[in-house]
């Protein structure tokens, strides 16, 4: 199963900065300073897909948020995922493999090897996932802010990148925090990490 921003990110990523009047612009190597920029813990707000396994993945994504940690020495991305599907959470990891010079990121999904573009807005809180940019039949957007619900303004940016690439507001499918069924697991993790951090044996 492709993860929800994975959709378009977990396995996917190269890298990009919004400008006007370009829908978005792809720009240079990735360094350790754009990685910082993403990592942490992140919800996936809303996503438009027109690629047919990407939109059908993306319709039964009731809530999602992931943590994203890099590996600055062996240039990957752990991603933890939390997905509420049907009403339970579905929990995941996986790595990303990062491409510095080419500015990617990329995985490998079902033998075939995703990758995707970051697009970057001034707003530091939010960060979109482009993807098959090229290709009107395939092409994706995701939106993924640091609170579970975005600004006014957060999804104006979005709306007017959804419809810079030529796809429509319709297309677009949201997810919904208050259906969220991971924050227990995530509780029960953290419980259990600060656990083993307090251990005689990691004192």
């Amino acid at each position: 199963m492709a993860l929800p921003w994975a959709l378009a990110v977990l396995s996917l990523l190269p890298l990009l900065s919004a400008q006007s009047p370009k829908c978005f612009n792809f720009t240079g190597p990735l360094t350790n300073a754009t990685l910082d920029q993403i990592t942490g813990k992140w919800f996936y707000i809303a996503s438009a897909y027109r690629r047919p396994e990407f939109k059908k993945t993306a319709s039964t994504l009731q809530s999602v948020f992931f943590y994203l940690a890099p590996n600055y020495t062996e240039d990957t991305v752990l991603v933890r995922e939390y997905w509420t599907i049907e009403n339970r959470c579905i929990y995941n990891t996986s790595n990303l493999k990062i491409q510095r010079e080419n500015g990617t990121l990329s995985k490998y999904e079902a033998g075939e090897e995703v990758t995707g573009y970051l697009l970057f807005t001034k707003d530091p809180r939010i960060f979109m996932i482009v993807n098959y940019p090229e290709d009107k039949q395939n092409m994706g957007l995701s939106i993924n802010a640091d609170k579970p619900v975005a600004t006014q303004e957060q999804m104006r940016e979005f709306y007017e990148t959804i419809t810079c690439m030529g796809m429509d507001k319709s297309e677009i499918m949201y997810a919904d925090e208050k259906k969220d069924q991971c924050g227990p697991l995530e509780k029960e993790q953290e419980e259990r990490k600060k656990e083993n951090e307090g251990s005689p044996e990691n004192t």
